[in-house]
């Protein structure tokens, strides 16, 4: 919501002026001429500068989860016969987050104007997915919000679960890596300088593993600034070349043909492209618009590039299983599935059903990857600290002659 200074003349002649609050200049001045039929001057009042204390602390994305809840109690408010205004600001008042509840309460101002609700929500919270936007517009064109809100409330909470499922399966692989990396920083820097003293004293001749421990440690100690800023150089060079147009289209390829997790990449594309797409379809929008909203919610560039192309494609009279088989980029099970559904009229239905199936092959994908990484991250920390015990004893034995 806007703030605006204005002056005007009422239906009497006189001169007028005030403060008020629209969603853009238009909405401002169709208020002010409801009682004041000559507007002279209209300004936007601009905010403050924002203290620390007005800023919001976290990441910009919306919680999925908290997105899913309130699309749940939409559809069934508004179910119950509750205008939307009220219902905002019913379910703003429940709301625990803080990015989520603001939006509601100023939409719920916007929406009571008459302003379009997707518009309102889209205007206080530019975060909120595209996949939300264009589904409530569509339910609103169509006079179907209730069941739009319904189909949202299915499609985040797909989405969470899913990301759930992943952050579960990966959080042990992670944390056994950090523990080795920590574990490894502080042999090389603390534990091997101080056995290289001792053994320094010693004297002799040291074994080849305790050389080798000892040389990769002064390796490390002295050209850690440089391999810092390799890292930083190399990362930089990757961001650079992942923006070109040629750069995105091959590390997108990459990642859908990589081993193991190229087929992860690929069922996880899959099942996102058919959920985003029956949710649109059941909100009421053409393939073609469908098609180009999804293709800005896919995160692999190739899918994302190939389904844009599917819309213009569909507009000129192209079948969308004809469009998606010369793409070649989708699964076989997607494609076929999508064009029995497209020559049965069951395309929604047809969609919601392999997204689900997708959905758990990446799971069931995933898992098993996992379940091989474990094993193969401990053979390699078992040779790592075997390696270690065996440079630090050997010398020892030497010196009580135990060898």
């Amino acid at each position: 919501m806007n703030t605006y200074k204005y002056s005007a003349l009422s239906r009497d002649g006189a001169k007028v002026s005030g403060v008020i609050e629209a969603l853009d200049e238009y909405a401002a001045v169709e208020r002010i001429k409801t009682n004041c039929p000559v507007v002279l001057e209209i300004n936007e009042v601009q905010d403050k500068k924002k203290s620390a204390l007005d800023f919001e602390i976290g990441s910009k994305k919306v919680d999925t989860k908290a997105l899913s809840v309130i699309c749940s109690q939409f559809a069934t408010i508004l179910g119950a016969g509750v205008d939307v205004a009220t219902c905002m600001e019913m379910i703003a008042g429940q709301t625990e987050d803080k990015k989520l509840r603001k939006m509601l309460e100023e939409s719920a101002k916007d929406v009571a104007q008459g302003n379009s609700i997707a518009t309102s929500m889209e205007k206080n919270c530019p975060e909120l997915p595209v996949t939300f936007i264009e589904t409530i517009r569509a339910g609103e064109l169509s006079g179907t919000l209730e069941e739009s809100f319904a189909t949202l409330k299915d499609y985040f909470t797909r989405n969470y679960q899913l990301k759930q499922k992943v952050k579960s399966a990966l959080s042990y692989p992670i944390f056994v890596v950090v523990v080795a990396i920590v574990v490894v920083i502080v042999v090389m820097v603390k534990v091997v300088p101080t056995l290289t003293q001792v053994f320094g004293e010693m004297g002799g001749t040291l074994p080849f593993p305790t050389v080798l421990l000892i040389n990769t440690s002064r390796f490390f100690a002295k050209a850690w600034p440089f391999i810092a800023l390799i890292a930083i150089l190399g990362f930089l060079g990757f961001k650079y070349w992942t923006s070109t147009e040629e750069g995105k289209l091959k590390w997108a390829k990459f990642l859908l043909e990589m081993p193991v997790m190229g087929k992860i990449n690929s069922f996880s594309g899959a099942a996102d492209f058919a959920s985003t797409m029956s949710a649109l379809l059941k909100a009421g929008l053409p393939v073609t618009n469908a098609l180009e909203v999804t293709s800005r919610v896919l995160d692999n560039y190739i899918l994302a590039t190939e389904t844009r192309k599917l819309s213009e494609k569909v507009q000129t009279g192209m079948k969308l299983g004809d469009a998606m088989r010369n793409a070649k980029v989708f699964p076989q099970t997607l494609t076929e599935m999508t064009a029995i559904g497209e020559d049965t009229g069951e395309l929604e239905k047809t969609l919601k059903t392999i997204a689900d199936y997708y959905s758990q092959e990446a799971d069931y994908a995933m898992t098993a990857a996992i379940s091989k990484l474990e094993p193969t991250l401990l053979v390699f920390l078992a040779i790592f600290a075997g390696w270690i015990v065996i440079a630090i004893y050997m010398p020892m034995f030497t010196m009580y002659n135990l060898f």
